[in-house]
């Protein structure tokens, strides 16, 4: 229920749960950063019925480059959240490298394309902007309904056993049910959670990185000037528009003037004197920081994102890494909000920070071959597309637990084509668990599954086990041999699979999977 209130002369209004002892709160969850993790935490909470209130400093939206690549596993994140036609139309693909080597230029790709499978609807990193990524999030919240609250700081944050509270810079209190910090690397919510932020953060090696035009260079490719002692310049062209995102490698004596005109004639001197640079939109420092939380939680404070780790730029890990922590976090706050246990949330540090410190030790290895004109170092692969991931062996996905022949509880749900033209993705896309019954005695397990009326719903589905080229792939691509039911979580990993036998309902395994984390008691 909604009750109006005034505080410091405004008029308002509060969410009361009358679940939660009458506390009347402004809404559900408070999010503090509007980046692309604090803004894809807010879509999904939005499309989930969830009041979100999202708190940014800035003034408006972030305008650089800075981070551009988003992997296919992210692509699938935004297909879930609507944005990914809209997001491949913004952006296009990672152009050949040319490194200039006097006069001479080698050409290679950085980015190996990946083979076309049907498991994999994305199988190529995508070249956007973080300024397009922003704006897509953005537009794609507001039609939700949601808002951001721009110029508007996060002071203080406190919380009790029933709400948190946040002390806004221009004198309101704020009161949710959670407080989420998607407020980088300086995190007001880090630092109220009380977590160290382990790692370090290299004075001496800094960046310089600018979005600019730059006349005389072709936009074709993504140019690379070496240079000896740590000077190394590099130009990528973004789609959708006419500039560079210019990268130039300082020592520690080289001055950081970051005019345009001194810019410019800084790339004349690294690159040649035939380019002109102009129209500098962005520009900053970058020093690596490789940092990791400690812990992701404290009662009803969360942090995501650059919030809970920090990355170098190498590999395009960063960005796409916090997005699907907000991914991971959303379903599970609708859950605890639903009345699902509150050991729900605990899971989002035991699943995501492991992935986590395993990608600083990727990226960082990778910013490392940064410094070696040598194509080997420069190339990406596989392991950065973040396909492979998986939660197997954590503390929703025991691996004690059954299996088919290609997947485990905890791995990502592929995806695959169906016999009447759509997708298992078609099946997945929306803020709902997803059950496939293959086989009789999997559809009659199905049908007497028993799942909670509050939270999430559950979408089934009996699936054909049929001799047809298309049930064959989809047959193959979960590894089904026989009766089969497969529950897959909101976020598109595998939750629990079941093998019924020819008598008994869903086992004891699946109920007690459904009960970690949906809400009780469980209806029909």
């Amino acid at each position: 229920m909604k009750k109006e209130f005034i505080r410091n002369g405004h008029m308002g209004v509060m969410m009361v749960d009358e679940q939660h002892n009458g506390t009347p709160v402004d809404a559900d969850v408070v999010v503090v950063g509007a980046g692309p993790v604090g803004l894809a935490l807010a879509l999904d909470l939005a499309r989930r019925g969830i009041t979100a209130r999202v708190l940014e400093r800035d003034p408006g939206t972030f305008e650089g480059s800075r981070a551009k690549g988003v992997q296919p596993r992210t692509l699938e994140v935004f297909d879930d959240l609507g944005i990914a036609a809209d997001a491949r139309a913004a952006g296009g693909p990672y152009p050949p490298m040319g490194l200039h080597i006097g006069p001479f230029t080698k050409s290679w790709q950085m980015q190996h394309p990946a083979p076309a499978a049907a498991a994999t609807p994305y199988p190529d990193i995508l070249l956007l902007p973080q300024y397009a990524t922003t704006a897509l999030l953005h537009r794609a919240l507001l039609a939700q309904g949601g808002t951001v609250e721009f110029g508007v700081t996060a002071e203080q944050i406190a919380q009790d056993e029933d709400t948190a509270t946040v002390a806004t810079g221009d004198g309101r209190l704020l009161r949710a049910r959670f407080v989420v910090g998607a407020d980088g690397g300086g995190s007001t919510v880090r630092k109220a959670i009380g977590a160290a932020f382990e790692g370090s953060t290299d004075e001496a090696d800094r960046m310089i990185i600018a979005d600019a035009r730059i006349d005389g260079l072709s936009p074709d490719r993504w140019h690379v000037w070496p240079r000896t002692g740590g000077r190394t310049t590099a130009a990528c062209p973004l789609p959708g528009s006419d500039l560079f995102q210019l990268m130039i490698t300082i020592r520690p004596g080289d001055d950081a003037d970051l005019t345009e005109e001194a810019l410019a004639a800084l790339l004349k001197r690294r690159a040649g004197r035939s380019l002109r640079l102009h129209g500098l939109t962005w520009v900053s420092v970058f020093r690596p920081n490789i940092r990791l939380a400690d812990r992701y939680r404290n009662g009803r404070l969360l942090i995501a994102g650059d919030a809970a780790h920090v990355h170098t730029p190498a590999g395009a890990q960063g960005l796409n890494t916090g997005i699907q922590d907000a991914y991971n976090l959303g379903w599970k706050l609708q859950q605890v909000l639903a009345g699902a246990p509150d050991s729900l949330l605990d899971t989002y540090q035991g699943e995501r920070r492991p992935v986590a410190a395993k990608v600083l030790g990727r990226s960082t290895e990778l910013y490392a071959g940064l410094k070696q004109p040598r194509t080997r170092a420069l190339t990406r692969g596989d392991e950065e597309r973040q396909l492979g991931l998986s939660y197997f062996g954590g503390p929703l996905a025991p691996s004690d637990t059954a299996t088919t022949a290609a997947l485990r509880p905890g791995d990502r749900a592929p995806d695959a084509p169906l016999p009447d033209g759509s997708r298992v993705f078609d099946l997945y896309r929306g803020p709902h668990f997803t059950a496939l019954a293959f086989g009789t005695h999997a559809a009659k397990a199905l049908d007497s599954l028993l799942w909670p009326t509050a939270g999430a719903p559950l979408h089934r589905h009996i699936l054909p086990t049929s001799a047809t080229p298309d049930a064959a792939n989809l047959l193959t691509a979960y590894g089904i041999t026989d009766d089969t039911l497969v529950l897959v979580r909101p976020d598109c990993y595998i939750a629990h699979i079941h093998r019924p036998d020819t008598v008994s309902p869903p086992g004891d395994g699946l109920a007690e999977a459904v009960r970690r984390f949906t809400p009780a008691p469980t209806a029909a």
